[in-house]
């Protein structure tokens, strides 16, 4: 369950950062809305997920560096914006820096 609530907290993270950048720093009030319901449900899904057994640098690590690599790609998809090589390396180190401390924690053996 704890998985679901952190997968609801990147949708609505996701949501909200794609109606930010629609909002035209904050001058259009529907996608202005939407960030606003966005950025509070991602907290709001990140804290049911902590409350059902997450733990903190896990659930954030895999937050941020989920958010940040599909956030990257909508905005090379839809909005045209350039990911160049040193960009995707970073990408790439963010999500094997999650892995590593979620596998941290555990036995490799």
């Amino acid at each position: 369950m704890k998985y679901i609530f952190l997968l609801g907290a990147i949708v609505s993270e996701i949501i909200g950062g794609v109606a930010t950048r629609q909002s035209s720093g904050f001058t259009r009030i529907w996608p202005s809305i939407i960030a606003v319901f966005g950025v509070v449900g991602a907290y709001y899904f990140l804290s049911l997920s902590l409350k059902h057994g997450m733990g903190i640098g896990v659930a954030y690590g895999i937050w941020a560096a989920v958010g940040i690599t599909l956030m990257a790609c909508i905005g090379a998809i839809f909005f045209k914006e350039q990911l160049g090589t040193v960009q995707v390396i970073g990408l790439a180190l963010i999500i094997v820096g999650v892995l590593a401390l979620e596998w941290g924690g555990k036995s490799l053996t």
